[in-house]
């Protein structure tokens, strides 16, 4: 019993900061965001194109993002392997073609309390009807 407290309470602590930088994805607060990666932090699209390098690229790109007026981040489900977080959502965003949804698979590693590298597997955008 004693072991799996312990694996709990060790995968609560590894998706702490992927808590963390959701809600502050969701409040579209950018220092809280900030503060959950590592200074040299690296951002991909799955599986291997890297899309900010380090925390002045990463901020630089989320505070185009918290610019959305309904961005919003739903948590389907978070999984924990070591030090591996993987969470499934259903992001809201305001696209070029109007407001829409589109699924995410978002793999983090963590590392010393920090978010330090990050993989996004994006779905297909899906508009939402006029008047929804």
């Amino acid at each position: 019993m004693t072991d799996t407290i312990a694996s709990d309470t060790l995968s609560a602590d590894i998706a702490l900061p992927v808590e963390r930088q959701l809600d502050a994805y969701n409040a579209r607060d950018i220092d809280a965001f900030m503060a959950c990666w590592a200074d040299d932090a690296q951002y991909y699209e799955f599986p291997s194109r890297l899309l900010a390098s380090g925390a002045p690229e990463i901020r630089a790109r989320h505070l185009t993002r918290f610019e959305e007026p309904h961005l919003h981040g739903h948590l389907v489900h978070r999984g924990v392997v070591g030090n591996m977080v993987v969470d499934q959502e259903r992001v809201t965003r305001d696209f070029p073609e109007g407001v829409g949804e589109i699924d995410v698979l978002a793999i983090y590693e963590v590392l010393d309390g920090k978010i330090a590298k990050a993989w996004f597997k994006m779905g297909t955008p899906r508009l939402h009807k006029a008047g929804a």
